[in-house]
């Protein structure tokens, strides 16, 4: 993984992650928003856990995003829960038409931006 992500990103890489699971499966909100490297258009590597039955992640190269550290906000108290990043993917045209994102927005490729969050998993 670190190979990997060296190769695209070169030594100078920052880890970012959701600090904790709180607000997981809650109705939450969405509090500060800061754009890293001031909201600019640049590429990552984003992991992501597989469905196995043993520990395997899944790292790919993003190559046109931006990135956001965001607040996680209790719906109901308005109180900080988390710290969570988010990528906005800017192009999607290569991406399937049958991927969730699409199917949850009735979009199609390359006609939407698509944000994720990097949560940790329960």
């Amino acid at each position: 993984m670190i190979d990997f992500v060296t190769l695209v990103l070169g030594n100078n890489v920052v880890v970012r992650t959701t600090k904790n699971t709180n607000g997981y499966s809650e109705v939450i909100m969405i509090g500060y928003v800061k754009g890293i490297n001031g909201g600019r258009v640049t590429k990552s590597v984003s992991c992501h856990q597989s469905l196995y039955p043993y520990l395997l992640y899944y790292c790919h190269s993003v190559p046109k995003v931006r990135v956001y550290d965001v607040e996680i906000l209790n719906a109901e108290t308005k109180a900080k829960i988390n710290q969570g990043t988010t990528i906005c993917h800017l192009d999607t045209s290569t991406w399937s038409a049958g991927h969730g994102a699409f199917m949850a927005l009735g979009s199609s490729p390359g006609k939407i931006e698509e944000m994720s969050k990097l949560r940790q998993a329960k």
